[in-house]
């Protein structure tokens, strides 16, 4: 195969740093002398690719100001180009991990934990606000994938996630602050799940509560597990780690009501201040030997190869104000929620029972 002429492969390569927010509208270009002595070639090559750019409208060449990136320069791309170029790079960095003896179901779910970590941060999507559901509580990676699938479960509309806990999300949807919590919180006194607090911090609001899935809870450790942990009253034995859920997060009322019941105070338990904000962040820091133990989800657990021991199985629970319920895209949220695909994609994750997915339960 005939190589392309080299003022397409500068062209090419400037083309790349654009699209993949290297260079960002504004920036200069280095010099035509600078990059012909990068490139090994006569000045007349480099002014060429420059002019191929131009034409292309990626940059803008004025005297005295240098050659820059176009304001829009990647927005005004074509669609087909921009996801053919994303295709390139995604294929690229796969045949690396191939290379690199990685098997691909480990590169897609190592590309899905990082997705995770990515949605753990509020993101603000470049979506009209009425076209933009936002999401606020509790972590679960089936959320971010939620979000990654958004437009192809209600077309043209984005899901903004931020995972602030599951008290978090409920004071943000009685604030108005978000039109979906999502939450896990466990009432001891009715031993239920969510309807209690719904009704304390939403009062006489009429909301929906959408079954997520069921959970498997329990204790993530190394694996092999070999502190040899098998239940909670092991957190306090000399030399064991242990890797907490933040304050207010479900897992953490969940975690702190049991040391209650076992008589197990939080100052036993090394590592109880050390909080992080989401299960992939415990199994995470777990698998890099910085915790022996956490408490957190199965599917986190898998997702890291960690050994896990299921203390209980909690539901969770999307809440929908009334409101918020009516729309068009909260419809479509549900329905889908109903279908193979979510199911499918849980199943996937693995730690979920989804028989009751989809579920809807009002609360007045």
């Amino acid at each position: 195969m005939t190589s392309p002429p080299l003022y397409q492969e500068i062209a090419e390569t400037i083309r790349q740093a654009i699209f993949y927010g290297k260079l960002q509208p504004g920036d200069e270009l280095p010099p035509v002398r600078e990059m012909s002595a990068k490139w090994h070639c006569a000045p007349g090559t480099v002014q060429r690719a420059y002019r191929e750019l131009v034409q292309q409208r990626l940059v803008t060449s004025r005297p005295g100001q240098g050659t820059r990136v176009a304001a829009a320069a990647v927005s005004e791309q074509p669609a087909p180009l921009r996801r053919a170029a994303l295709v390139h790079e995604a294929e690229s960095f796969l045949l690396g991990m191939l290379a690199d003896g990685y098997a691909p179901d480990e590169v897609e779910q190592a590309v899905r934990q990082a997705l995770d970590r990515w949605r753990s941060l509020s993101i603000e999507a470049d979506t009209p606000p009425e076209r933009k559901l936002r999401f606020a509580g509790s972590h679960d990676p089936a959320i971010s994938i939620l979000a990654a699938r958004f437009e192809h479960i209600a077309p043209h509309h984005a899901l903004d996630v931020t995972f602030t806990g599951s008290l978090g999300g409920l004071i943000a949807l009685a604030e108005h602050r978000t039109e979906i919590a999502g939450s896990h919180l466990w009432d001891e006194e009715t031993d239920s799940y969510n309807v209690p607090f719904v009704r304390r911090l939403l009062p006489g609001c009429r909301v929906a509560l959408v079954t997520l899935a069921h959970r498997r809870l329990g204790l993530i450790m190394s694996p092999g597990n070999p502190a040899a942990i098998i239940g909670l009253r092991d957190l306090t034995r000399s030399g064991v780690r242990f890797i907490n859920r933040q304050s207010g997060a479900g897992t953490r009322v969940w975690l702190d009501t049991q040391l209650r019941t076992c008589g197990i105070r939080s100052e036993q338990i090394t590592g109880y201040e050390d909080a992080v904000a989401t299960h992939s962040e415990v199994a995470r820091t777990i698998a890099e030997d910085r915790a022996d133990v956490g408490l957190g989800i199965e599917a986190a657990a898998l997702a890291y190869g960690l050994a896990f021991t299921c203390l209980t199985t909690e539901r969770y629970d999307l809440i929908l104000p009334a409101d918020v319920w009516a729309l068009p895209s909260a419809q479509q949220l549900v329905e889908w929620l109903s279908g193979d695909e979510a199911h499918a994609i849980l199943a996937d994750l693995g730690g979920y029972d989804t028989r009751q997915m989809g579920h809807v339960e009002w609360v007045e």
